[in-house]
């Protein structure tokens, strides 16, 4: 593994080579929108080697998922499934579905550089008063949702309780939302790897249904991601790294204390197949229907 400096790696290309739509999906049926299929051929999909941004974490992305760099990503997220902006660093999806797909399910991958997390409090922590403050929080949060035209979110509870594998310094959890107007609750399935200096978040977003999907998965994701050398868990430098304000709690509440007194709570990515507002409203209607060109 090779050593890489973050400022030499901040804007380097992917190592893995870009993949055509065919390529990618070389059994799938055409939708009859040219809008859709236009949409879908614009995208680079990845697999194999991929440095993310910043040059600390390489992920192997084997043939069973494909990875869409930054500028993808948003398109899936903001354009697509009606997120507001973020900063992510691309997405993973399992091959069998494209992003269009109403079957579909994504990962979001973001970096916490808040500095090397303590996992001393992992064996301690209080899940139900954990979650019972997550719920006081998300409801706090509507009034900014109810600003910017987004609908309500309640928080229903685990759907998955968290679990912390210390020799791989992997945490993972899932939460149940549930939005103002839908059917059907939201899964937010979570997954923390801890480094060095930071932490990577894979946020996976999908129906409450595919629960079972996404926990047999969880291993062979875990797995694509590796820290390179000089930036892993086991590379910390007390008299020179940075301890994070938060532990393994801190890291499920989705939050962070800093040292100046703030309280920052993170902008999750929680909505999939909101209207589209950009594209045709035929787009839509397949969407909403999963009718398709047979």
């Amino acid at each position: 593994m090779r050593i890489l400096l973050f400022l030499t790696f901040l804007f380097s290309p992917f190592l893995a080579s870009a993949l055509t739509y065919d390529e990618t999906f070389p059994n799938a049926q055409p939708y009859a929108d040219p809008a859709v299929m236009a949409f879908l051929r614009s995208l680079d999909y990845k697999r194999g080697e991929v440095s993310i941004p910043g040059g600390q974490v390489e992920l192997d992305v084997p043939d069973g998922y494909y990875y869409l760099g930054p500028a993808d990503a948003d398109k899936v997220l903001i354009d697509l499934w009606g997120n507001p902006k973020g900063d992510t660093l691309g997405m993973i999806f399992p091959s069998e579905y494209t992003p269009f797909d109403q079957e579909s399910w994504g990962m979001t991958i973001l970096w916490d550089p808040s500095g090397y997390v303590k996992d001393d409090d992992a064996a301690d922590i209080d899940y139900p008063e954990l979650l019972s403050i997550m719920k006081s929080d998300t409801s706090a949060e509507n009034e900014w949702r109810r600003q910017n035209n987004y609908p309500d979110i309640r928080l229903v509870g685990w759907a998955a309780e968290p679990y912390y594998d210390q020799a791989a310094r992997k945490l993972h959890w899932a939460k149940e939302y549930a939005f103002t107007g839908d059917d059907v609750n939201t899964l937010n399935y979570f997954l923390r790897a801890l480094g060095r200096r930071g932490v990577l978040e894979l946020n996976f977003i999908a129906g409450i249904n595919q629960l079972e999907q996404i926990k047999a998965a969880i291993p062979e994701v875990a797995a694509i991601i590796s820290f390179n050398e000089g930036s892993r868990y086991r590379d910390f430098v007390p008299s020179m790294d940075t301890v994070a304000a938060v532990g393994i709690g801190g890291l499920i509440a989705g939050k962070v204390v800093a040292k100046t007194g703030f309280l920052i709570v993170a902008l999750l990515f929680l909505k999939k197949f909101a209207i589209l507002l950009l594209l045709p409203l035929a787009w839509v209607w397949k969407k909403i229907t999963g009718r398709r060109d047979s």
